[in-house]
């Protein structure tokens, strides 16, 4: 959420007041109201299940009962400006935007049916874990990290969206007398485009850390011509 942007009339940029971020009480209402209203429609719709200490709530009264408890609690919103500044921000962010939702260096076996990676348990002082699921139960996990068709992972609105985003950086940048980003020539190759992004060379082995030479390509194997008549 930016400071600030320009007039109406692109002629001066208005800046927020000192020390606002946003109405955190009323985006918390909001998020409760919109949050119930989500909940009550699947409700309705018959796509909750109950079970266990919660079998009572497939009664609608109960149900109902329990939304309103909802209502009258305080809901809270953690936000808050950022510590490091937009740098920081940017790469807090491109780890969950632009990655899959484990890597593979987590992955630690694959053997009969089963699955074995490693996790980070946070109620013990973040202790390194290995977790051993079912093929099955480890894809439809992932799958859960998986956005359905027609859902986009991140939305731009104001001066950032899609349309005239160029032209509209450039008079924010007019406006706030702030220089052009020095552009960056483009990779050479993957290889450099990888160290660019991450920070980490191809070139090196993860296993040893010793620089990796390429004494050559391994020909394309061609499927061979047997005669079944």
């Amino acid at each position: 959420m930016p400071g600030g942007g320009p007039s109406l009339d692109a002629t001066r940029w208005i800046s927020c007041r000192p020390g606002f971020f946003l109405p955190v009480r009323v985006l918390s209402r909001l998020y409760r109201r919109l949050f119930l209203e989500s909940l009550q429609a699947a409700f309705d719709a018959g796509a909750l299940g109950f079970f266990g200490e919660l079998a009572n709530l497939k009664e609608p009264t109960a149900f109902a009962r329990l939304i309103g408890q909802m209502r009258q609690i305080e809901w809270v919103v953690h936000a808050k400006p950022p510590f490091g500044g937009p740098e920081q921000v940017l790469a807090y962010l491109g780890r969950y935007t632009h990655r899959v939702a484990i890597a593979n260096s987590r992955l630690v076996d694959i053997e009969n049916d089963q699955v074995a990676f490693r996790w980070k348990d946070y109620r013990h002082h973040d202790k390194a874990k290995v977790m051993t699921l079912a093929a099955d139960e480890f894809i439809r996990r992932f799958l859960l990290h998986t956005l359905p068709d027609g859902f986009h992972r991140i939305r731009h609105y104001g001066f950032l969206a899609n349309g005239h985003r160029a032209a509209k950086l450039d008079l924010c940048r007019r406006l706030l007398g702030a220089p052009k980003p020095r552009s960056v020539p483009p990779a050479a190759d993957y290889r450099e485009q990888y160290f660019r992004l991450t920070g980490r060379s191809l070139d090196v082995c993860p296993c040893c850390g010793g620089r990796m030479t390429t004494v050559g390509a391994i020909p394309t194997a061609r499927p061979s011509c047997q005669d079944t008549s």
